[in-house]
């Protein structure tokens, strides 16, 4: 059965940009209603959006129901593969460790670097974190690091709001700069150009990041007694960020910077302590507060709500663990095997993406064989969707199978070595591995519900329609052009997705303004790592993650401020760009496409 072709418009209401976007833009404003205001589960949120979706397709873009429905079924499909498949895989790989109890040595090895958890928080969410996301991305590192933070005393979840925040800066170089060669190809910009303006505005961010991460923690306290940690951890990780993304290698920019940030730390903790570490307290539950303590949240008959389903108190078992860890002495062969994983993870990662002769070349359109780890690869025609924009050129509805070369499928070689250096056998790497994918069940469902929205919105047009009206602004579009990476990242869930989705947009406002279209494809990419810690699909996996599913709406609410603040911190760092305050920042790109 051959559907009718869809021809997208972008002005269905009134032939008004305007009247149009307010209602492309009711899917989001449902879903963060849902999350924020009526606290509801992230999956039940996603797929009431999801129908407000379809609705308003079918009966304002007068796109066809079929054809709707189909969008969401490609846009789910993408959510598994590649998103959660990485997610799954990478969270198996912790569970390994958890398995044969090497995570406890890497726990107590962390823990040894310094017992503050506010710079123990500093080390692993935003050090090691962009570590994680340098080589995975996609949700890996929040899930890692909230569960790393847990197991060194953090409340839940206080862990998650820590790991959501510290998923920012390294955002746009995730997954070996995947984002900015995503766009590089959209744009028709230099990949070389657009990361090295992009280095030139996330290590600014990476600045205050650390400093926000022991305010979440320790309150006005966390940033009088640890202020210097976290400065130490934020100029080195900027410095290095922005060295190598505009003079050594785009790819490895969050690579480097993560390891000589975690290294500056780790040597400036040698000779530096503050005047007295922080533990979480019995009083403390782990929320936002002026001096780092907190108040439980509060049941509708105000009692406090229980952190979690257990029935011994978590502070019981971490006081336990903590007083058994200073009689245990690890091996050197120990600590090794804690690290193991993650060293063959960063192994795996250099070989698939760093040696041509393993990496080969992947097929560019359907019908084209690759080499190497692409030889496997297959690109294909969505069945049943043809879908044309306005002008009539045709919306790409093609879906990549790369088996091999994806970076969840390089997570399970990763994890396969892992078994062998840790000496775990395949009966207890299988279960790790089943009781991983019922860890992760709704945090599944969540993403696909959500990446099947945000195609619904793409496919229709709804997305277009906010984009083509933000362009709008003239001049003042340098100040919103980050806002429309932020939008789509909120959606999507990816700088990846995002930069895909707004690359070519941002490129023909800028021309219509006079900008520079190097600088607004780039603050695409910036403004776009903020929404991060605000999407569903993050909240999501923050949540699984800590064992909070159905509590999305909390963590939201936790760290939508943060978002929207650092967001409008990017607005006027681009539109100051923009001008002759700060224009000798922006990288000169000779022809423009």
């Amino acid at each position: 059965m051959i559907l009718a072709n869809y021809q997208q418009d972008y002005s269905p209401v009134g032939d008004s940009l305007g009247l149009s976007s307010i209602i492309a833009i009711l899917p989001l404003l449902v879903l963060f209603v849902l999350l924020g205001v009526v606290r509801m589960k992230a999956w039940l949120a996603s797929l009431i959006s999801l129908v407000v979706a379809v609705v308003l397709a079918v009966g304002v873009y007068s796109m066809p129901l079929a054809d709707a429905l189909n969008s969401g079924l490609l846009g789910a499909a993408f959510g598994f593969f590649p998103i959660m498949w990485i997610v799954i895989n990478a969270i198996w790989v912790y569970n390994l460790t958890v398995e044969t109890g090497h995570f406890d040595v890497l726990r107590r090895s962390f823990a040894s670097i310094s017992d503050d958890q506010r710079v123990q928080a500093i080390i692993i969410a935003f050090s090691f974190g962009a570590l994680m996301e340098a080589l995975a991305g996609f949700g890996t590192p929040v899930a890692i690091s909230a569960v790393m933070l847990i197991a060194l005393g953090f409340k839940p979840l206080k862990a998650a709001t820590v790991a959501l925040v510290a998923n920012t800066a390294p955002v746009a170089f995730g997954a070996i700069a995947v984002p900015i060669t995503t766009l590089a190809g959209v744009t028709g910009l230099p990949v070389d150009d657009l990361g090295a303006m992009v280095g030139r505005q996330t290590p600014i961010l990476a600045l205050f990041v650390p400093l926000a991460l022991v305010f979440i923690v320790d309150g006005r306290r966390g940033l009088r007694q640890t202020w210097p940690p976290a400065v130490v951890c934020g100029v080195s990780f900027a410095v290095f960020q922005y060295l190598s993304s505009n003079f050594w290698s785009v790819p490895l920019a969050d690579i480097v910077a993560a390891l000589a940030s975690a290294l500056a730390v780790l040597a400036f903790t040698r000779v530096w302590h503050a005047d007295e570490a922080y533990q979480e307290s019995d009083e403390d539950d782990g929320l936002d507060g002026a001096d780092g303590g907190s108040r439980r949240p509060r049941t509708p008959g105000g009692e406090p709500e229980p952190e979690s389903g257990e029935s011994v108190d978590t502070r019981v078992l971490t006081r336990a663990r903590a007083d058994a860890d200073r009689d245990v002495h690890d091996s050197p062969l120990d600590v090794f095997k804690a690290y193991a994983p993650y060293l063959a993870i960063i192994v795996v990662f250099v070989l698939a993406t760093r040696v041509p002769a393993i990496t080969g070349k992947a097929p560019t359109k359907v019908g084209t064989t690759g080499t190497g780890l692409e030889s496997v690869t297959h690109i294909v025609n969505w069945p049943g969707l043809h879908i044309f924009k306005a002008n009539g050129d045709p919306v790409a509805t093609t879906f990549k199978l790369n088996y091999l070369s994806a970076a969840g499928s390089l997570l399970l070689i990763a994890g396969l070595i892992s078994m062998v250096l840790i000496q775990i056998g395949p009966r207890r790497a299988l279960h790790a591995y089943g009781r991983t994918l019922d860890q992760l069940k709704f945090a599944v469902l969540t993403v696909m519900l959500v990446l099947g929205l945000g195609y619904i919105m793409n496919e229709s047009g709804e997305t277009t329609t906010l984009g083509l009206w933000v362009a709008g602004a003239g001049g003042a579009f340098a100040f919103l052009s980050p806002i429309l990476g932020w939008l789509g990242v909120a959606v999507t869930g990816s700088d990846t997705s995002s930069n895909s989705l707004f690359g070519a947009l941002q490129i023909t406002a800028a021309q219509k303004a006079g900008l520079s279209p190097t600088l607004m494809a780039a603050a695409n990419s910036s403004g776009g790592v903020l929404g991060k810690m605000i999407s569903p699909q993050n909240l999501a996996i923050a949540a699984a993650a800590v064992g909070f599913q159905g509590r999305e709406g909390i963590l939201f609410r936790r760290v939508i401020v943060w978002s929207v603040v650092f967001m409008l911190f990017m607005c006027v760092l681009v539109y100051l760009q923009s001008t002759p305050v700060l224009d000798w920042m922006v990288v000169d790109t000779p022809t423009a496409p």
